[in-house]
């Protein structure tokens, strides 16, 4: 009851920032509608397909025979279909939805509110924010959000989430932000950054828009937290404080989103920690260990310095503190508020991506190595980035296992670190060392910083 009799108070006048009280039988009746007819043309339908290969098994579905021969089989093609929605953004049909929505689609179609329909293709898309921009073909004059920022959203707040849960249709929910920040192991994802809201989310509904009393987008919804596969009033969205990011770098020619690179490794400071390093309470993230090339280093931060504050923002993890330099862009200078050296600092930060030098001098192995077709490369910052290595690796990743590296097991992102017991520091010394190997070649894999030695007989 307290929440109609909110909504009813904060809707009178849905398109302007003031509230007031409703004045009449009528403006009360009203109820959402002047907000839903507001939002609701800018979220769209997505439908799209790919393309995947399949194993056909005479086991499959046998509880004992299917696992032993699940690499058994002949392959074939098959067509997979999605169903999500999406946001526009846009006069000219730029739009946002999920990356697992449209990812590795080879057919994306865009249907309107009011039944148009457009194909569409991916400008720029990340797996792991689960964001991806699309462009919507020959399309003008389209219906859009704008974007709010998120950093001014706060708990309690109204929000409705529109989208087409279970494909029954385009739906509207109501609820509140419940909670900001959110990350980690509530979502499943330790590296993402969320809003959360009891405002009912289901399948079908990954893509849509959360928005606020005044229509304007705060989020996209993504996720739901869920014993049963249905909405239990915790659904997640991604903020659109990095949704602006993503289409300013779309917008640029990005195909790959790009964040600012920290080089460093990190821990959140818990109350034990923030006892041990002598700071009032428990937050911040404890620096653990630098790359050389890392921007922090070289504004003399060091291992066990504490940052607090990114852009005057409070950081309890490295999951927020990789979002708040996100949000902030490449090519911008942070304010870091910081413990260093036991001594309260603020620094400016310049946000870098990823340094790709040295060179990579990635190569791909002759027909006359132990292991043709491997493809490898030199280790970076950017491929450190790329691969979400340790900061100090030394070996050479690879790339792509091919055929043979494939039988064996290699994939990739595993790093060489030796073989037949040469250290491993280049491609030059992998591509002698392969070449030189004997019948018998034994080989030092790190992956995932678990070391693996693989044995095979060429």
């Amino acid at each position: 009851m307290f929440r109609l009799i909110a909504a009813l108070v904060l809707l009178a006048l849905p398109l302007k920032a003031e509230t007031r009280i409703p004045q009449s039988q009528a403006e009360i009746a009203f109820g959402f509608a002047p907000l839903v007819k507001q939002a609701a043309p800018a979220v769209v339908n997505i439908y799209a397909k790919r393309v995947v290969e399949v194993r056909e098994s005479p086991f499959m579905g046998d509880p004992f025979f299917q696992n032993l021969f699940r690499n058994q089989g002949r392959i074939r093609p098959k067509v997979q279909n999605s169903l999500g929605s999406g946001v526009i953004l846009s006069e000219d049909g730029i739009l946002v939805t999920n990356y697992h929505v449209v990812g590795l689609a080879t057919d994306i179609r865009v249907q309107l509110n009011d039944r148009r329909e457009y194909s569409a293709k991916v400008l720029l898309s990340d797996q792991e924010s689960d964001l991806a921009i699309l462009q919507m073909q020959d399309a003008s004059d389209m219906p859009y959000l704008h974007l709010r920022d998120s950093e001014s959203v706060e708990v309690g707040e109204l929000v409705l989430a529109i989208g087409n849960p279970f494909g029954v249709g385009q739906t509207v929910t109501s609820g509140i932000v419940s909670g900001l920040a959110r990350s980690g192991t509530a979502t499943g994802n330790a590296r993402g950054y969320f809003l959360q809201t009891d405002a009912p989310i289901n399948p079908g509904n990954s893509g849509g828009a959360l928005v606020d009393v005044n229509g304007d987008l705060v989020g996209v919804n993504t996720s739901i937290l869920t014993r049963s596969g249905g909405s239990n009033g915790i659904g997640f969205a991604i903020p659109s404080a990095l949704v602006s990011q993503f289409v300013e770098q779309a917008r640029a020619g990005g195909t790959n989103f790009v964040r600012p690179w920290a080089g460093m490794g990190g821990q959140p400071v818990d109350s034990d920690l923030a006892e041990t390093l002598g700071l009032g309470r428990p937050g911040g993230v404890l620096i653990s260990e630098l790359h050389e090339e890392s921007p922090f280093a070289s504004k003399g931060l060091q291992a066990g310095d504490v940052i607090l504050e990114v852009e005057g923002q409070p950081v309890n993890g490295p999951a927020e503190m990789i979002y708040r330099m996100s949000v902030a862009g490449i090519g911008k200078d942070v304010d870091i508020l910081a413990v260093m050296g036991g001594e309260l600092s603020s620094v400016r930060v310049p946000m870098i991506a990823a340094p790709d030098t040295p060179d990579r001098e990635e190569l791909t192995t002759t027909r006359k190595s132990a292991l043709p077709e491997l493809t490898i490369s030199n280790i970076n910052p950017a491929v450190i980035a790329e691969y979400n290595l340790p900061l100090n690796i030394i070996g050479v990743v690879v790339t792509n296992p091919g055929k043979a590296g494939g039988r064996l097991g290699l994939r990739p992102g595993d790093v060489l670190r030796q073989i037949d017991g040469t250290e491993i520091e280049t491609t030059a010394d992998a591509k002698s060392a392969l070449r030189q190997a004997s019948r018998s070649v034994t080989m030092e894999i790190l992956r995932g910083g678990q070391r693996i030695v693989s044995r095979f007989r060429i």
